[in-house]
């Protein structure tokens, strides 16, 4: 019998194996695994309701799902008789695709997102224990289809009647103005050309590339009702009729009109348009009021209330080529975002 101390663990032979060594990593690692499943289960002990959480609980609440399930229903593909892969669920659809807009992701983003974010995932309904989450094809593919049947604008008046039934009236005023969303210049593509939908204009001494978006707000509620998208090099005044007219009141009164200083030259653009509709003089900055001058609004008399509610959710760069693609998103983020103005006052109807 040796005196010498007993040596605790295994023997040194069995450490210097290489395979006992893959075999205990494996082994950790698959417990690590299966700590992190029940981690993420729910059976954390602290938590916290996200700003994210919270703004989707918000618009969970507020937007009219089975009403614009109903709108784009007639268009939507059904499991035909030849069998193949079912479609998705069209809310589940529908969701991501908001998502989409208020968080600014692509398609590969957003399917992304969806494995990414609890948050998203419960709001959009995405069970990753039933299915996986619609892939990019699939959300590029429903977002073609609303592109296709223009279904866009059809979202956003939907809206506009939606918060009309709400009481939240548009009829009180407007403020037209035009912004500017910048367009990659870059050539490197296939063709080596540019959007050919795209335009440059001059804005100051700095050049810009792009569409742009114009825009008539309800001066009272801020809502936007009316939108049009053309290039760059549009002028300003060319759509004001388009976006002041767009929601005329039912009591039949001409609403008065706040415009920007770059809409100088409008008596000889409004062909049939009212005088009397134009709020009434221009400041200092803009040279001396008179009645035969244009009454437009200067810069320096209300640069709050000029309207930029589209860059709200992030549309300040066009992310698809073509003016069709992006004014069908720019509708679609101009109905989010009259949404999420009143939210307050649709939360307490709710």
């Amino acid at each position: 019998m040796t005196g010498g101390r007993r040596s605790s663990g295994p023997p040194k032979e069995l450490l210097q194996n290489p395979w006992i060594t893959r075999v205990d990593q494996t082994t950790r690692a698959e417990s690590d695994d299966e700590q992190a499943t029940v981690a993420g289960a729910g059976f954390e002990k602290y938590a916290k309701r996200t700003r994210r959480a919270q703004f989707l609980g918000e618009m969970e609440r507020i937007v009219p799902w089975q009403e614009l399930c109903e709108l784009i229903a007639p268009v939507y593909p059904s499991a035909g008789d030849q069998g193949g892969r079912p479609p998705r669920e069209l809310q589940l659809m529908l969701r991501i695709y908001f998502l989409q807009q208020w968080f600014n992701l692509s398609d590969p983003a957003a399917e992304d997102a969806l494995y990414d974010s609890v948050a998203m995932r419960r709001f959009a309904g995405v069970d990753l224990g039933q299915s996986p989450a619609p892939d990019e094809t699939t959300i590029c593919r429903f977002r073609h289809l609303l592109e296709r049947n223009n279904l866009g604008e059809a979202i956003f008046q939907y809206v506009l009647d939606h918060l009309d039934a709400h009481g939240i009236k548009v009829g009180k005023g407007t403020i037209v103005d035009a912004s500017i969303i910048s367009a990659p210049p870059s050539t490197k593509n296939k063709d080596r050309a540019r959007d050919p939908d795209m335009h440059q204009t001059k804005k100051g001494n700095q050049w810009f590339f792009g569409m742009k978006a114009h825009i008539g707000v309800d001066s009272r509620t801020k809502v936007i009702h009316a939108v049009a998208a053309t290039a760059a090099n549009v002028h300003d005044a060319a759509c004001l009729p388009t976006c002041s007219m767009a929601r005329r009141p039912r009591s039949g009164v001409i609403r008065p009109i706040r415009a920007r200083c770059g809409h100088r030259g409008l008596r000889a653009r409004r062909a049939g348009h009212d005088q009397s509709a134009l709020s009434a003089q221009r400041c200092g900055r803009c040279g001396g009021a008179g009645e035969e001058q244009d009454e437009v609004e200067c810069p320096g008399q209300g640069r709050a209330s000029v309207p930029g509610h589209q860059r709200l959710f992030g549309f300040a760069k066009t992310r698809y080529r073509g003016l069709d693609k992006n004014a069908h998103r720019l509708f679609v983020t101009c109905a989010l975002t009259n949404l999420y103005l009143v939210r307050r006052q649709l939360l307490r109807a709710a």
